[in-house]
């Protein structure tokens, strides 16, 4: 699906911004780039901000946000190990916490050996709400990011049309990505 069509449906649906983040790519995040550029109007009070799902070698799927215009080309080369991911992420002025962490056991953090007490208290985040994901999945999430005071967020992961718009995060202060 498009940017400019998922960007539309959002706005039906009253949401005023989203988060894309492919898996370990910018691809969807320079498309918006340029989009932005040629239709200045439909960004218009919209937020985007600007992500990676970066697959991470022995901790799953994780969420990176970089500062506006910080592109690290290692987050499209799949498979560093999490304690890098975060040393990288953390230097560079980012925050990173994982997706859908008790999710499917090959792509989600809690089903790692090495997810320990020090690790987890590095993120910055969980996703504690992916429509995508069971209840009981969601559920563990949200302890995880209460335990550990962590912000929690929720999304649609939304891979079709169907599914935009299906979950969202009320952020209470201000963004100040494009």
């Amino acid at each position: 699906m498009s940017i400019k069509r998922y960007v539309e449906i959002l706005k039906e649906k009253g949401f005023d911004g989203f988060m894309i983040a492919d898996h370990n790519s910018y691809r969807g995040c320079r498309a918006c780039d340029k989009l932005v550029k040629t239709n200045e109007e439909l960004f218009e009070d919209f937020t985007v901000i600007r992500g990676v799902e970066y697959d991470t070698k022995d901790a799953g799927h994780v969420l990176v946000i970089m500062p506006d215009g910080v592109y690290l080309p290692s987050l499209t080369i799949r498979g560093m190990k999490l304690r890098r991911l975060l040393k990288i992420v953390h230097r560079m002025g980012g925050i990173l916490g994982p997706a859908h962490p008790f999710g499917v056991k090959s792509s989600s953090a809690m089903h790692f050996r090495n997810m320990d007490h020090n690790l987890i208290e590095r993120f910055d985040f969980v996703e504690v709400f992916n429509t995508c994901e069971s209840t009981e999945s969601n559920e563990l999430a949200a302890q995880l990011a209460e335990e550990y005071d962590l912000p929690a967020f929720g999304g649609s992961d939304a891979h079709e049309e169907r599914y935009v718009g299906m979950s969202g995060t009320k952020i209470d202060a201000e963004i100040t990505c494009t």
